[in-house]
């Protein structure tokens, strides 16, 4: 068979970076040949095989058709005519859109080891602006390369700009945007990827809570950046720094502050009780994309309990028990973990305040750890049940947050 290796390991391999999965582009085949040899059928919208032995995929060379809106809007023509350099040129961008034989010979039609080190990020032709999805992968892509020193050429800004403009990304469901988002959280830098959305007129189609920080102004004393849509790039590059790879944690860290967007110009720089009103358009925003339920609780917790962990020395012993109480962390102590990772992201996620101690987290950590060595049979007395025994419990738990914070 006449087959190449494509996409995200040459482009990878060619970066120097470590090598992901593996994709192969077969030319001059039919399924029936594939299936003859072993291969088993599993495209749904496309005939992409699994390897007999090493289960890698193989896809026939393909081309495709815009035949309608959105980014499933496309006729296939798998034909074994099609031919490498075609298959090549239905990919979005350049980098993607470079092959390697079984030689280790690349085929580059379209520059795309060029434009690797330029540095660039650039669309292979006009059929970019057929698929709307494109400009979340050009954004998801640039969260994932911008530390390289990756930008997107003028001209792929231009047509996301026009692609943004037409209403397009309206036809995008959920789940594929939520993908998009939650890689891009994954990824070394997700402010590249807000920024990349909003310089093309896109932040505001997909992600409309968070596009309405941008603008708002902060406190200078607390918040040198003073935009809150800043401020939250950068707890959301912190986060990422802080917890690699955690796409929960980034959402919360995207999230926790969509309160702000909400408070009236005439409070404003202040932001009184955003901790809660950020609630209602969280809650808007998870139901919409159709967020897990575990990234959705976190976010809820960090958005509503972010200011009560920074001053966690100033609560009462009773309401730090409380507070652990409301975010289940006596079942669920990974959830505390996971919120003070999101507080120390807000905290240092200000201009000038990378570097800074967070001892509040530690702190809260070691709190849980003694109220949750209280245990409920180590109370047991005769008669002592029910909503007697809750009580004593809780006491018990306060007193073991007191003494620890001795």
């Amino acid at each position: 068979m006449e087959v190449y290796l494509v996409g995200g390991a040459v482009r990878d391999r060619l970066l120097g970076l470590p090598p992901g999965d593996r994709d192969f582009v077969v030319v001059g085949q039919t399924p029936e040949a594939m299936l003859a040899r072993g291969f088993r059928a599993v495209g749904r919208d496309f005939p992409v095989f699994l390897h007999p032995r090493t289960n890698e995929e193989y896809a026939l060379a393909r081309t495709e058709r815009k035949s309608g809106r959105g980014y499933r809007g496309f006729v296939v023509d798998a034909d074994p005519t099609v031919t490498l350099e075609q298959d090549l040129g239905r990919r979005d961008f350049t980098i993607n859109a470079i092959a390697q034989d079984a030689d280790g010979n690349l085929v580059d039609p379209f520059g795309g080891v060029d434009d690797l080190q330029a540095r660039v990020l650039r669309h292979v032709g006009p059929a970019f602006a057929e698929d709307p999805l494109r400009v979340l992968r050009a954004a998801r892509f640039m969260a994932r390369f911008a530390a390289l020193g990756f930008a997107v050429a003028p001209q792929t800004l231009q047509l996301m700009r026009a692609m943004a403009a037409s209403g397009e990304l309206a036809a995008l469901v959920p789940e594929r945007v939520w993908q998009e988002l939650v890689r891009a959280l994954a990824s070394a830098t997700p402010s590249a990827f807000l920024r990349t959305l909003r310089a093309c007129g896109a932040l505001a189609a997909v992600l409309p809570e968070v596009d309405a920080l941008y603008g708002v102004p902060q406190r200078a004393e607390f918040h040198p950046e003073i935009d809150t849509g800043v401020h939250v790039e950068l707890v959301c590059d912190m986060a990422a720094r802080l917890a690699p790879g955690d796409a929960a944690v980034g959402f919360a860290a995207l999230t926790h502050d969509l309160g702000k967007a909400l408070t009236p110009a005439d409070m404003l720089p202040r932001h009184i009780g955003h901790e809660h009103a950020g609630l209602v358009p969280l809650r808007a925003l998870c139901a919409r994309l159709k967020v897990p339920a575990a990234h959705r609780r976190l976010a809820e917790m960090a958005c509503r309990e972010h200011l009560n962990v920074h001053r966690l020395a100033e609560l009462r012993d009773d309401t730090v028990h409380d507070l652990l109480l409301r975010c289940d962390g006596f079942r669920q102590p990974q959830a505390i973990a996971a919120l003070a990772l999101v507080c120390e992201a807000d905290l240092r996620g200000r201009a000038g305040h990378a570097e800074d101690a967070y001892p509040q987290g530690p702190a809260l950590l070691r709190l849980l750890a003694a109220a949750r060595a209280v245990r409920a049979a180590d109370l047991a007395e005769p008669g002592l049940q029910g909503p007697a025994l809750g009580a004593a419990l809780r006491r018990a738990r306060i007193a073991a947050i007191r003494a620890a914070r001795a």
